[in-house]
């Protein structure tokens, strides 16, 4: 897509992809970056992973506890947690949660469907 191309996106009209029942995704792609709308149901956890890209997780409704560097995080609404690429990470959802993430650069496992960890069902 050339650079001067606009694209307009809505939510609304991506399908949500339900990657377990307790998280639903729907995702857009640029060239060098990758947003994502999260929709996580308590009690469910995203299994240990790291990946390449640098994280910034924006919580809008709910409470995520992100376990990094054997440390707890407890992030709630108007909260932003920065994750640096490389870093190991899981979240456990402590309430039902919409969060944006965004990714830098984009998530091709996520194009390709190779992000197998995260398709394993858990829950707390």
């Amino acid at each position: 897509m050339p650079a001067e191309t606009v694209v307009h996106h809505r939510w609304s009209d991506i399908a949500k992809e339900s990657i377990t029942p307790f998280i639903g995704r729907r995702f857009i792609t640029g060239d060098r970056v990758t947003v994502a709308q999260f929709e996580l149901r308590r009690g469910g956890i995203v299994p240990r992973h790291r990946h390449d890209q640098e994280q910034m997780t924006c919580v809008l409704i709910g409470r995520l506890k992100f376990v990094m560097n054997g440390h707890d995080l407890v992030v709630g609404p108007g909260e932003v947690v920065q994750i640096p690429g490389g870093l190991e990470h899981e979240v456990h959802v402590l309430e039902d949660t919409e969060v944006i993430d965004v990714f830098s650069p984009s998530r091709q496992g996520w194009i390709d469907k190779t992000d197998h960890y995260f398709r394993q069902a858990q829950s707390a």
